[in-house]
């Protein structure tokens, strides 16, 4: 199979997924090394394919339903309370769709999560300890912003309201 089909067909594989594909399953999928599909992967999302990199792999953008809330949280924790943080929001009904700094020199860093249930947050956090990687709320000393979607503006209430009473939430 020649290059530009691949792509084709790596952009069809996306859209038809429901959950992220890591590159190595994609590879695998069509017999390639891994690095050739992060490859294909920069070329279809420099020609404008809305192809997100998570923890987890590859995800394609989709439309937002209607109806749903996202809303922009500033948040402040330790290391060691970032599960509790990314648990109370899941638990409760919400996504966390980012986390997003601010950086003296690089400016704003954002990071896509779309973390959705408690498995998801586990194998966040099982890949942050395996890696030895430090979270991106380290740069700025535990201040970060997540944006958070969920159903509707009663579940955002009840999340805001849980991360409040926990201490997450920075003086509004």
């Amino acid at each position: 199979m020649n290059a530009a089909k691949r792509r084709e067909e790596i952009r069809a594989l996306l859209r038809e997924a429901d959950v992220p594909m890591s590159a190595g399953a994609i590879a695998a999928r069509f017999s390639v090394s891994r690095q050739i599909i992060v490859g294909d992967i920069a070329l279809l999302r420099a020609a404008g394919e809305g192809i997100l990199a998570t923890p987890r792999g590859y995800l394609m953008e989709r439309a937002d339903n209607p109806g749903q809330v996202e809303k922009r949280i500033a948040a402040c924790h330790t290391d060691e309370r970032m599960g509790e943080e990314l648990y109370t929001i899941v638990d409760l009904g919400g996504t966390v769709v980012d986390s997003t700094v601010e950086h003296s020199i690089y400016g704003e860093i954002c990071v896509p999560l779309r973390l959705s249930s408690r498995f998801e947050v586990d194998e966040f956090l099982r890949k942050c300890r395996k890696s030895g990687a430090r979270p991106l709320c380290d740069l700025t000393g535990g201040v970060h912003l997540h944006t958070i979607r969920c159903a509707n503006l009663e579940t955002m209430q009840r999340i805001e309201h849980a991360l409040r009473e926990k201490g997450f939430l920075v003086n509004e």
